[in-house]
């Protein structure tokens, strides 16, 4: 079997292409350090594409008490906001108030009213509402985010849909991400830095030698292996990072996860405006319904238990019923799943902090660095999306006891590719585009700019039709975006496109997303042994 050697030692070796591998590895490589990064599969082929595709700072968590983490990612709001306005905007969420709203009952806020008020019986009274409204507007420091205001929903575009028991709303302001598109960024960006990222790379081993770890890698497509001599790891294997620390580093350790599966349906279309809905049911859980895609409504999440981190999660029908039937409490039109037209669901890796039920378990982030087999590992429990900038800070701070040289933070206010333009510029942009390239819609014009930014006209070129872009795969999706996607967004098959890099998967044929996957296995790859220096 080939096997190569890098020549020269890697400072941080980053096991896991998720969001929380990629802003480690971004970070890193951006204070001076060397930096390799190895994903078994796709980047964010695992839980950073299965979010609810929110910036938020989780107003559910200040029933927990998680004030700083729901500070931390309320400022992060705003600060990544600025980064990224392509892939990140601001929503408006409206959650409709009825007196039967009910905590869920292990919650720190519920046990307390249970004893001062307890002729609630585990009701949320409207004042308790309101008030953690009032601390979600002023924990963060708003300063581009609306601030909560309450509606009347009689005749109102708000209401129409909802039932009319419901009578008065709260709305207030959270933020839309695309996941898996920002972990692509991220990959970029480090890359771009000088960071090597691989993917469909499995790292096979890593055993400790003299004072370094000795990485043997894998690709997953040719068997060739490689090994890599790093002074650190950084173990972001997300739902898989006890098992990197049980079988491929074999450290002895009583740090683990927790798995929480989390899981989405996707239905037609179920109302005409632009805003969410925060619904909350009478178990005490919550959910969101969010416009998705133009044409659809995103509705989620569940909360269970995962058992088997090989086991691939899905929605089960008892989540998609449950989903269903809470969204039907409030819709005056009920949601069968005859609407539904696809369903995802990830595992989240929490932290194991043995809390008593998936709910509650805590969604705070935990690094652990290990020296138990001589050369260092950073171990990553946990997380957020909307902190995964400041987990990726507090990483590097566990990481510069080991690296006397290394740099000073950097990443706030720092663009990502593509989102290098004003927090209000995406109308701008969809202008200046369609001004550039008239052959293109509205809609089509809009896909690009939330996507690429301004690195859309880039991929445009000097189009003068549609028939310049070369062939036409189905959803407006053109060879020139999909060889774009492979030379500088690491895509190697129509899966990649169609459910990662976009959701076009919800617009085209399974015909025309087969005919993309044989296209793409017929375009040349920079081969697995060239990434070697």
């Amino acid at each position: 079997m080939i096997q190569t050697q890098h020549k020269d030692v890697v400072d941080l070796f980053v096991i896991g292409g998720g969001i929380n591998g990629c802003g480690i590895a971004r970070d890193a490589v951006g204070r001076g350090l060397s930096v390799e990064l190895a994903e078994m599969n796709d980047l964010a082929s695992g839980t950073s594409s299965a979010s609810t595709k929110l910036f938020h700072g989780g107003l559910r968590y200040l029933e927990y008490f998680e004030v700083r983490l729901v500070r931390e990612a309320l400022i992060e709001r705003e600060t990544l906001l600025r980064a990224m306005p392509h892939i990140s905007w601001p929503m408006r969420f409206v959650l409709p108030y009825h007196q039967d709203m009910r905590f869920e009952g292990n919650t720190p806020t519920s046990k307390v009213l249970n004893i001062v008020m307890p002729w609630m019986k585990g009701r949320r009274p409207a004042w308790l509402i309101r008030f953690g409204l009032f601390l979600y507007d002023n924990l963060g420091g708003r300063q581009i985010l609306k601030g909560t205001t309450s509606l009347r929903l009689a005749g109102t575009p708000e209401g129409a849909p909802l039932q009319d028991r419901f009578e008065k709303a709260y709305e207030y302001s959270d933020c839309w991400i695309e996941d898996s598109r920002l972990v692509v960024l991220n990959a970029r960006d480090a890359g771009s830095r000088g960071a090597r990222i691989n993917v469909r790379t499995k790292v096979v081993s890593a055993e400790q030698v003299d004072g370094h770890w000795h990485v043997t890698v894998e690709a997953q497509d040719s068997g060739e292996r490689r090994l890599i001599v790093a002074r650190m790891i950084v173990n972001a294997g997300g739902p898989w990072v006890e098992n990197v620390i049980r079988n491929t580093v074999r450290i002895n350790s009583t740090e683990g996860v927790r798995l929480v599966r989390g899981s989405h349906i996707v239905t037609h279309k179920l109302y005409d405006h632009d805003k969410c809905y925060f619904f909350q049911g009478e178990d005490g859980r919550i959910i969101f319904t969010i416009p998705y895609e133009t044409d659809f409504t995103l509705i989620g999440t569940t909360d269970a238990d995962h058992t088997d981190v090989d086991a691939k999660p899905v929605c089960t029908p008892e989540e998609q019923a449950y989903l269903l039937d809470f969204v039907s409490k409030y819709l005056t039109k009920p949601v069968t799943k005859d609407d539904v037209v696809w369903t995802y669901s990830g595992v989240r890796p929490l932290y194991n902090d043995g809390a008593s039920s998936a709910t509650a378990a805590t969604r705070d982030y935990v690094l652990k660095v290990d020296q138990s087999a001589g050369a260092p590992i950073l171990n990553v429990f946990g997380g957020k999306i909307t902190t995964y900038r400041k987990l990726a800070e507090s990483a590097l701070e566990k990481i510069a006891p080991f690296f006397p040289s290394l740099g000073d933070p950097w990443t706030a206010g720092v663009a990502l590719p593509g989102g290098d333009f004003a927090v209000d510029g995406v109308g701008a942009l969809n202008d200046q585009l369609i001004a550039q390239y008239p052959f293109l819609s509205e809609r089509w014009a809009s896909r690009l700019v939330k996507a690429y930014g301004v690195e859309a006209a880039e991929i445009l070129g000097d189009a003068k039709t549609k028939a310049d872009l070369g062939r036409a795969f189905g959803a407006d999706l053109t060879e020139r975006e999909v060889r774009w996607l492979i030379d500088n967004e690491y895509a190697r098959n129509a899966e990649d496109i169609v459910w990662r890099r976009s959701k076009l998967g919800l617009k085209m044929t399974q015909q025309e997303i087969d005919l993309l996957d044989e296209w793409m296995a017929a375009v040349p790859i920079v081969p697995f042994l060239q990434n070697a220096v």
